[in-house]
């Protein structure tokens, strides 16, 4: 499979047809050389609509958290942006509905075969850790993402950077003194390894 074979199933899949009806395309980002795959929950409807992935004050506070720019990570030989579900799922009763949940088991595994450089999976949100870190995640989002120390050199899993979490993170000031410097290390020692392979 390629990637372009990939795309053109899942935008071919019936599961998908109300996106295409709502003229959505898949909103993901991937690369044979990409090195950190970023998994979040599912598009928001401003970034579905713009077709640009994470094109919001949460992407802004990301870019801020990985200490890189958004030229950078928005090179898809640096960053894999692969959310658990590449349409943005519509409004429910109390915000966005969830990711489907059989998305990501479907469509994640080839497109990541595609990616044997990926050393680095940074995991957004519960979605993203329940799934990849299965029996390995922590009781809820903050225990999980407090131990990330237990899923390191190659995991990292972070809350959400929306806006709306600000409480969180004043009730969790390790986050910003303890979790962050780690993951900007992560990732400099990640794409600096990638600049220099390049050479």
């Amino acid at each position: 499979m390629s990637f372009n074979s990939i795309r053109a199933e899942i935008i071919a899949d019936p599961d998908n047809a109300w996106a295409g009806d709502l003229g959505y395309l898949p909103l993901y980002a991937a690369g044979p050389h990409a090195r950190i795959a970023v998994i979040g929950q599912a598009p928001g409807r401003k970034a579905q609509e713009s077709g640009i992935a994470w094109n919001d004050a949460s992407g802004l506070k990301l870019f801020d958290w990985l200490g890189v720019t958004e030229t950078q990570f928005r090179d898809p030989n640096l960053f894999a942006i692969l959310p658990m579900d590449f349409y943005y799922p519509g409004k429910g009763a109390s915000g966005d509905l969830p990711p489907r949940k059989s998305f990501a088991a479907r469509w994640h595994k080839p497109l990541l075969e595609l990616m044997p450089e990926i050393t680095l999976t940074i995991l957004i949100g519960s979605y993203a850790q329940q799934h990849y870190l299965a029996g390995r995640a922590k009781r809820n989002l903050t225990e999980t993402v407090y131990a990330f120390r237990d899923y390191l050199p190659d995991i990292i899993p972070l809350v959400h950077p929306s806006p709306l979490n600000f409480r969180w993170q004043a009730r969790n000031p390790w986050f910003v003194t303890d979790l962050l410097p780690v993951l900007r290390d992560q990732v400099t020692t990640t794409l600096g390894a990638a600049c220099t392979s390049d050479r």
